[in-house]
């Protein structure tokens, strides 16, 4: 009989449901990114509201049964990332997406993108620190906001591809969609930005 210390590592709770679902939410990602890619924006569309619902269906079972895990905090938020930031990457390099008025433009992937990558920073420098970070309300409602961004960026382009040359390349409740969520993210994005620099600058100042 080994006399070796089991290891703190416990793969079972580990792998659990919540964080398979999340390993699901990557793999859809990457299988989306790749349709996106090759003009297959209805099938896109799909993936996305599925690996959308997973991030609520994880979160869920995982704060119910007790199942959240190191793994999973960390995890769960980057596979969030990797979705939300990817699809507008892989939109905004459709042609057809920069040709919608008022639609999504480079450099509002830029400022979702930045957002996204300092509020991460100066989440792990303060948990490190045992301070307080987590999400606030703001955040909730730009991630929604994104998602629906983002949906709506594939819908029209999957409008456009069928109407071909033809005007105009989708329907006006479509184009409108796209604008006010696309716009609205944005500005959310920028508002929970901001929110989360003073939160940090206050927590510095304690």
């Amino acid at each position: 009989m080994s006399n070796r210390p089991k290891s703190p590592f416990d793969r079972s709770k580990a792998f659990n449901l919540p964080n398979q679902l999340t390993s699901l939410r990557l793999v859809l990602a990457v299988v989306m990114f790749a349709l996106i890619a090759w003009d297959h924006f209805v099938t896109s569309f799909v993936l996305f509201v599925v690996a959308a619902s997973t991030d609520w269906i994880d979160g869920y079972y995982a704060r119910k049964y007790g199942q959240v895990t190191t793994l999973g905090r960390i995890l769960d938020p980057f596979a969030d990332k990797v979705i939300i930031c990817g699809t507008f990457i892989f939109l905004v390099a459709v042609p057809e997406t920069l040709a919608a008025k008022y639609g999504l433009r480079p450099w509002m992937v830029v400022v979702i993108v930045g957002r996204e990558l300092l509020v991460t920073a100066l989440r792990s420098f303060f948990e490190d620190r045992g301070s307080d970070f987590s999400a606030k309300w703001s955040g909730k409602w730009k991630m929604l906001l994104q998602c629906i961004a983002a949906g709506a960026g594939l819908v029209y382009l999957a409008c456009a591809q069928r109407a071909g040359t033809a005007e105009p390349p989708a329907p006006d409740w479509v184009w409108g969609i796209l604008v006010a969520s696309t716009w609205a993210a944005v500005l959310l994005t920028i508002y929970s930005g901001i929110g989360y620099v003073a939160a940090a600058v206050k927590l510095l100042r304690e």
